[in-house]
């Protein structure tokens, strides 16, 4: 059986350059050499495409994008005939290698919102992950929400600001809903910008930092309980891994807390009893599909004292190390790290 070509896509202009490297180097190491041949292709920081060739652990630890394992690179716009081009000789005509599918691992702006997989789409690649209308979708979280609420999900009251909307707006909301509350850019990923609010003198400040990394802000009410999550997989048949649960000592699951676990722990399975862990597993397929999601993401929920379940986000390209949540619900699925890259590849080829 020939091997398939696999293009990894790693790095991006993304406050989480870092994470993607994590993501990609896991994903290399295991993807089955007897069935694909990875294509690594890395995005640095400031924008340059470099087909990588080296050790994978310089992907993890950030020195990749060296003239020795990296050589200039492009994708082939023909619909036709997908193909990876190089360029290692700048007199020379390009090189190039056949590309079966592409498999995304870049979070946040610029790789998981639309984008990228916009270009995919418009090359004809096949997509491992979501499509172009799903990932800005679940990138963008006002319009998130207000489709899983028409699904018949519950969602936390909010206001979306623009950049040009007085800090008064924001005031007169937060007073209406109290306090505490969060302050969110619209379209970020690992709680990058995210302030939680204790009091309104914090306010604007709050605001401040959310604009920064976005052009939108949405002000969010404080659901009480704790944040759980659920793996997905599929296309048409729903795959669910087993929910998860943040258990945090103090504050919210913030950028430190998601990559350290420094003070909170995350438990898989939830400690929930079973008929509430179906629930959970239902209640993300219903958003899952409402937000036309496709092959794989995590849906991230919060479960009240009350047992109501309501919407948070959903990460289309969610953290893929060994340690990372959406692989430890599969495993605890009875699926393993590699066998859920079997599958992605598989959905992705047939999609």
């Amino acid at each position: 059986m020939r091997k398939l070509n696999v293009l990894v896509i790693f790095g991006g202009c993304s406050s989480e350059y870092e994470v993607s490297l994590e993501s990609a180097s896991a994903i290399l190491e295991h993807l089955d050499r007897a069935k694909y041949r990875p294509l690594p292709l890395g995005i640095t920081a400031d924008g340059r495409w470099l087909f990588f060739q080296g050790d994978i652990k310089k992907i993890r630890d950030n020195t990749w994008a060296n003239e020795k394992d990296a050589v200039p690179a492009l994708l082939s716009p023909e619909r036709i005939d997908h193909r990876l081009l190089l360029f290692p000789d700048p007199d020379k005509a390009p090189e190039s290698v056949p590309v079966d599918l592409a498999f995304p691992v870049i979070h946040g702006k610029n790789g998981e919102d639309g984008t990228l997989q916009g270009l995919l789409e418009l090359f004809g690649i096949p997509l491992a992950g979501c499509g172009t209308l799903s990932s800005a979708l679940c990138m963008d979280k006002d319009r998130a929400h207000r489709l899983a609420a028409l699904a018949g999900v519950r969602v936390p009251r909010s206001l979306q600001l623009n950049s040009p909307d007085p800090i008064s707006q924001a005031l007169s909301f937060a007073l209406e809903i109290g306090f505490p509350l969060y302050v969110k850019p619209v379209r970020s990923g690992s709680s990058c910008g995210i302030t939680r609010v204790e009091r309104p003198e914090e306010l604007p400040d709050a605001v401040s930092l959310a604009f920064h990394y976005d052009s939108r802000v949405i002000l969010e009410e404080n659901i009480e309980g704790f944040e759980v999550g659920c793996a997905v997989l599929g296309t048409e048949r729903l795959i669910t891994g087993e929910p998860d649960e943040i258990e945090l000592s103090e504050g919210f699951f913030n950028y430190t807390e998601k990559y350290t676990l420094k003070t909170s722990a995350i438990h898989v399975p939830a400690r929930v009893d079973r008929e509430l862990a179906a629930r959970l597993k239902e209640t993300a397929k219903r958003i899952y599909r409402a937000l036309d999601c496709a092959v794989f993401a995590r849906v991230d929920m919060f479960l009240t004292p009350e047992g109501d379940i309501v919407f948070n986000e959903v990460n289309t390209i969610p953290g893929f190390t060994e340690h990372s949540r959406y692989p430890g619900m599969m495993k605890a699925a009875g699926f393993s790290f590699s066998q859920v890259l079997d599958e992605i590849i598989r959905l992705a080829v047939r999609s």
